[in-house]
């Protein structure tokens, strides 16, 4: 059992670095954010659909929770086009450093959402993402831009966090993944039908282009996916999450060796970033422990 526990954790720690990559290869890709999004959920489609083909699962959905399903897949939609957007008009380290923010935001709108009482410790966290973000913009005012879509790009992650926290308790996994992607294609679709954006040029991509989407939606969306759902199997959300938050470092790593002098940033934004990331991993030490804690106490009632 320990060594199933163990290739479990190495295996966490290969597709977190297959997030990480995600960022890099947006760069790599010369397409715009918006038909990259497209291309990305459509052919994630495909592959999610190829697997539930094989598995034979149920795809069956009551309608309200399909419409759920589709507008939240415009949600993720628009996190991915505010992801790829601030990394083409900034860098990858930009995106990445602000991107951690978003387990502040849902911090924040988790009260709001689920009804219940801020905690202090929270504030007090906020407070300091607040001051690793004015840092970042104190020093990095020219990539304010980058940083703005950044921001957005983890509040609209928190958003979508927080509705499929609900959805999973109710539906499985790999069901609300292809509905979600399926929802963000359609709307994306209609979108660029009635703006006249879908032409034979629209399709004309390089093979370099079609080479790193094929990755980036099989490895690093489809696979990654299932792949992270299998292992909450044989570890705990906490390990999962602590993990997870590894992205950024990951990500900004890769960036610097592959992009070199484009990635190199000022040590300020470093320390910035690191504060934010710090205060995350941080936020979920005191939750983890705190959920330890209270289911304890109520074993002993």
């Amino acid at each position: 059992m320990q060594n199933v526990r163990l290739l479990n954790y190495l295996h966490l720690h290969g597709i977190v670095f297959i997030w990480g990559f995600t960022a890099v290869l947006g760069a790599l890709i010369s397409l715009d954010a918006l038909p990259l999004v497209w291309f990305r959920m459509t052919l994630a489609v495909l592959f999610v659909y190829a697997f539930v083909a094989i598995r034979k699962q149920n795809l069956k959905v009551d309608k309200k929770t399909l419409l759920i399903l589709l507008a939240s897949g415009l949600v993720i939609a628009l996190h991915w086009i505010t992801f790829f957007k601030a990394i083409k008009v900034s860098n990858i380290s930009i995106t990445l450093g602000i991107l951690s923010t978003g387990a502040f935001f849902t911090s924040i709108l988790e009260p709001i959402f689920y009804k219940r009482k801020l905690i202090w410790y929270e504030l007090f966290f906020g407070l300091i993402v607040i001051f690793g973000l004015f840092i970042i913009f104190r020093v990095e005012i020219d990539y304010l831009d980058g940083i703005l879509l950044a921001l957005t790009s983890a509040l609209l992650s928190a958003v979508f966090s927080l509705i499929n926290g609900k959805l999973a308790a109710l539906h499985n996994s790999t069901l609300i993944t292809l509905y979600e992607l399926s929802g963000g294609v359609l709307f994306l679709s209609v979108f660029l039908l009635f703006s006249g954006k879908f032409s034979l040029e629209f399709f004309k991509l390089s093979n370099s282009d079609w080479f790193y989407l094929a990755i980036l939606a099989s490895v690093c969306t489809a696979y990654a996916f299932i792949a992270s759902v299998k292992i909450l199997k044989y570890l705990s959300p906490y390990t999962v999450m602590l993990t997870i938050n590894l992205e950024p470092v990951y990500g900004i790593l890769l960036a610097a060796l592959i992009f070199k002098e484009k990635e190199q940033m000022s040590t300020s934004f470093y320390i910035g970033a690191a504060l934010i990331l710090l205060t995350v991993i941080l936020n979920g030490i005191i939750k983890s422990a705190t959920r330890w804690k209270n289911k304890k106490l109520t074993k002993a009632n």
